[in-house]
């Protein structure tokens, strides 16, 4: 961070104000940061995920099983 030069206290409270709202956003960034994952970590969105792989698997067991029945 550049040090800067200050000429007064109300230059000082100004930057010092700046600095506040900046740490504020910060903070609600990792709070939407942090609910944001325990959404997608939820059971439910976890198993979402999952199961267009195990309807693909799914699938291919059974044309697999139909394929060798009809050879």
């Amino acid at each position: 961070m550049i040090q800067a030069e200050y000429t007064s206290f109300e230059d000082i409270d100004r930057d010092l104000k700046v600095l506040k709202l900046q740490r504020q956003i910060d903070e609600e960034k990792v709070k939407l940061a942090v609910q944001n994952t325990k959404k997608e970590l939820y059971p439910t969105n976890i198993i979402g995920g999952v199961a267009p792989l195990l309807q693909k698997i799914a699938i291919s067991l059974v044309a697999k099983k139909i394929l060798n029945k009809l050879s």
